[in-house]
């Protein structure tokens, strides 16, 4: 390893002040683990109807009742009564003024860029603390258009047809464990209704940051763009490093209904004692269209698979995702496409990089329905190896049932040459900024696809992780 210079000190110590920095703050009690109470006392603090209250206690029948995923990554590790399910900052209330929100919280999203970011760039922006949304604006404008942008909580008193009719319709509590355990658990999230025609201009935009030890975190997001709406939501995720490990287990749906189009990104960057497993899915209608732009960096497993059902004719589906598995890491993630419509199309693009003893896997599902004519599908998944002992599966699976289809799969799996380094480094450059310089221009074609600020963070995030000094 070469010597590391004052630029590459710098920059690790301004990602640990950014991401690893720890908030003294004071918690309502609850009690740590899961039971009928714990369900019940969540809905009751939350003010909650009775409606949610049932599907809530159906969410935890459910958890109770499925066994543990026996694919994918080891999860036999997690003690679900080891967690705390609800954790409330004292005194908290949802404020829509950033100098409203109580120093200590503030001061931990100042530390992350959240009203600085959202004057610079975004229509709307939500900070959710734990198990609580903290901060929650949207811009007048958007608001005289109609456009909602609120926390889920809120949503569930104020718009509550709306979430009668969609909630827990794309992901239903029977879906897997986890989406059990959180139609049980959520709290927080996003809820987001674009009325029909309407295109918000720029990006809304949501926070999500563990801070307590031994926590979860089960936001629950909906967001419906009516018809020939278009909106894009950009997530971004922190938390702190403990010894004891923590929980994220998020649920997201998405609908866009005829002719709309939704853009929804998600830039993860837990900290390494993090099991993050999350549900995604989306339902697009009569020509319209879903975009997954997905960056997994951090977290101790990730399995996430972002999903799309193309349920109307001419609707568009793309998955693009980028994992990037450092040393102990488990990256298992990739993405599920189903043709149920005539003339649709889809694409699912997977980057992944593996480092030291990180584990990345693809799966991938395509679906062409037996009634979908005149589908055409592309799926690639790209694996970069940095160290000898990275590791990379990949495990795409096609369910074809029409044979005029028009299906391309490729798969490719590469390692960094030392000539790549030597070449670069007698260009001046170190060896961390010559493999950073590799793995960017690996993953260069989704960057370019991510709004500019998060284009850069990324990038820089991703330097940091795959320097040799950081593991």
């Amino acid at each position: 390893m070469v010597n590391e210079g004052l630029e590459e000190v710098v920059e690790r110590k301004e990602y640990a002040e950014k991401y690893g920095f720890y908030q003294d703050i004071s918690y309502d009690e609850f009690p740590k683990g899961l039971s009928e109470e714990v369900v019940r006392s969540i809905s009751r603090i939350k003010g909650e109807p009775e409606w949610m209250l049932e599907k809530r206690l159906t969410g935890l029948k459910v958890f109770l009742s499925k066994p543990m995923p026996s694919w994918g990554a080891d999860l036999s590790d997690i003690k679900f009564d080891d967690f705390y399910y609800y954790m409330s900052p004292k005194a908290n209330e949802e404020s829509s003024k950033w100098e409203n929100v109580p120093d200590d919280i503030k001061q931990t999203f100042d530390k992350l860029g959240v009203p600085e970011a959202e004057r610079k760039f975004f229509a709307g922006a939500e900070a959710q603390f734990d198990s609580s949304v903290v901060y929650s604006h949207i811009n007048a404008e958007l608001e005289k258009l109609g456009v909602v942008f609120t926390d889920t909580d809120t949503a569930v008193k104020k718009y509550p047809e709306l979430m009668k009719k969609y909630w827990g319709t794309i992901i239903p509590p029977t879906d897997n464990k986890f989406a059990a355990l959180n139609t049980a658990t959520w709290s927080g999230g996003s809820f987001i209704y674009v009325p029909k025609g309407v295109k918000v201009p720029m990006p809304l935009n949501a926070y999500f940051r563990i801070n307590a030890k031994n926590s979860g975190q089960f936001e629950r997001t909906l967001i419906i763009a009516d018809e020939g709406a278009e909106v894009v939501y950009l997530e971004g995720c922190t938390a702190l490093v403990y010894a004891s490990n923590s929980l994220h287990s998020a649920v997201v749906e998405l609908v866009a209904l005829e002719g709309a189009h939704i853009r929804y990104v998600t830039i993860q960057n837990w900290s390494k004692n993090v099991y993050n497993l999350v549900t995604q899915r989306a339902h697009v209608s009569k020509n319209a269209r879903v975009e997954w732009i997905d960056a997994n960096i951090g977290s101790k497993i990730n399995m996430k698979y972002p999903s799309i059902f193309l349920n109307g004719e001419g609707a568009r589906g793309e998955v693009l995702s980028i994992a990037i598995a450092g040393d102990g890491q488990i990256q298992d993630s990739g993405g599920k496409i189903y043709h149920l419509a005539p003339n649709t199309t889809s694409k699912i693009i997977s980057k992944s990089v593996s480092k030291g003893s990180g584990v990345t896997t693809f799966r991938g599902l395509l679906h062409v329905a037996k009634n979908a004519e005149n589908v055409k599908s592309h799926v690639s998944c790209d694996a970069l190896l940095l160290d000898e002992d990275a590791k990379t599966n990949t495990f795409p699976y096609n369910q074809i049932n029409r044979s005029d289809a028009v299906i391309s799969h490729e798969a490719k799996v590469g390692k960094i040459s030392d000539d790549e380094i030597f070449y670069l480094m007698s260009r001046g450059l170190n060896e961390d900024d010559a493999t950073a310089m590799i793995v960017l221009g690996f993953i260069d074609d989704l960057t370019k696809v991510l709004p500019v600020e998060y284009s850069l963070e990324l990038k820089r995030l991703i330097k940091i992780d795959t320097s040799k000094g950081v593991g």
